[in-house]
C-alpha cells in the first residue's frame, strides 16, 4: 500500500478516536446530570426563591440563581461588547499598516483569554475596593466583562480578518472614509460571526462561577438593583453540593440541569443567527 495513503489511514483512525472520545464525554456529562437532577426538578425549582431552610432540605427553589445569572452574564456581555468591538474594528480598518500595535494587542488578548477565572475576580475584587463597592451584581458584571472580553475580541477578530480586502477597496473607492466602512460596510458583512461571539461570551460567562464568587456575593433574593449582591447558577450548584443533605445535593444537579439547558439554547440561537444573517453577506 502506498504510504501516504497508510498515513491517511492513519490520521483518519486518530481523528475518528478522537471525536469519539469527544461525543462520549459529552454524552456521559448530560445523561450523568439528568438522571441526578430530573428527577429533582419540579415547578417550584423554577419559579421560587429559596425559602428559609433551602440549604437544610426545605422548600423552595433557584429563581434568585437564574434571574441573576442571566443579568449578570447579559450586563457584562453588553459592556464587552462596547469594548470589544470599536477596538477589533481599530485593528482590522484603522491599524492595519500598524503591524507592531495589531501584534500586540492579539498577543494581548491571547494571554488573557489563558489566564485563569479567578484571577480575574481577584482582579475585580480590587477594582471594587478601590471604588468602594461591596459584592453586588455591579462587580460581578465588571468581572465577568473584563474576563469575556478577549474571549469576544478575538472571535470577532478572525472573523473580520476573513473579509475580502477587495471590499474596503471597494468602499474606499466609493468614497467612504474608515468610520463608514468599519460600521456601515465590515459591521454588516461580519454580523453573522460577531453575533456567534457574542452568543458565546454569554454562554462563557453564565457558567462561570470563579470569577464572580469575591464579586457578585451571593443572595436568596432577586437582585433588583445593581449594587445588591446577586446568586448565579454555578454558585447555587456549589453550595448546594456542599451540604450534607443528600436531597440538597440532588437539587444541585436539578440546577446544573438547568444551567445546561440554557447554555444548549444559546448554542442553538447562535446557529440559527449565523445562518439568518449568513444570506446576506457578500461571499
Amino acid at each position: 500500500m502506498d504510504k501516504r495513503k497508510i498515513e491517511e489511514n492513519i490520521f483518519k483512525a486518530l481523528m475518528g478516536i478522537s471525536t469519539s472520545v469527544i461525543l462520549f464525554c459529552l454524552l456521559l456529562i448530560i445523561v450523568t446530570i439528568v438522571v441526578k437532577g430530573l428527577p429533582a426538578m419540579n415547578l417550584a425549582m423554577i419559579t421560587q426563591t429559596p425559602k428559609g431552610g433551602y440549604y437544610l432540605g426545605k422548600e423552595g427553589g433557584i429563581l434568585n440563581a437564574i434571574v441573576g445569572s442571566l443579568e449578570l452574564a447579559g450586563g457584562a456581555t453588553f459592556l464587552a461588547l462596547l469594548i470589544s468591538l470599536p477596538v477589533v474594528l481599530y485593528l482590522n480598518v484603522y491599524a492595519k499598516k500598524k503591524a507592531k500595535i495589531a501584534t500586540l494587542t492579539r498577543f494581548s488578548f491571547d494571554v488573557l483569554w489563558g489566564i485563569p477565572s479567578i484571577v480575574y475576580g481577584a482582579f475585580g475584587f480590587t477594582i471594587m475596593l478601590f471604588l468602594g463597592l461591596r459584592t453586588s451584581l455591579l462587580g460581578g458584571i465588571i468581572a465577568v466583562a473584563i474576563f469575556i472580553l478577549p474571549i469576544m475580541s478575538r472571535a470577532m477578530d478572525e472573523v473580520i480578518k476573513m473579509i475580502p480586502t477587495e471590499l474596503f477597496d471597494a468602499s474606499y473607492s466609493l468614497g467612504a472614509t474608515k468610520l463608514e466602512t468599519a460600521f456601515k460596510v465590515i459591521v454588516k458583512q461580519a454580523l453573522p460571526g460577531i453575533l456567534t461571539a457574542v452568543l458565546i461570551a454569554f454562554g462563557r460567562g453564565i457558567g462561570d462561577a470563579a470569577s464572580v464568587i469575591f464579586t457578585a456575593g451571593f443572595s436568596d433574593s432577586i437582585p433588583y438593583s445593581l449594587f445588591r449582591p446577586a446568586a448565579t447558577l454555578p454558585l447555587a450548584i456549589f453550595f448546594q453540593l456542599g451540604t450534607p443533605f443528600p436531597e440538597v445535593r440532588e437539587r444541585a444537579y436539578a440546577s446544573a440541569l438547568i444551567l445546561t439547558v440554557i447554555i444548549l439554547i444559546i448554542s442553538m440561537v447562535s446557529r440559527l443567527v449565523t445562518k439568518k444573517f449568513t444570506r446576506h453577506i457578500i461571499k
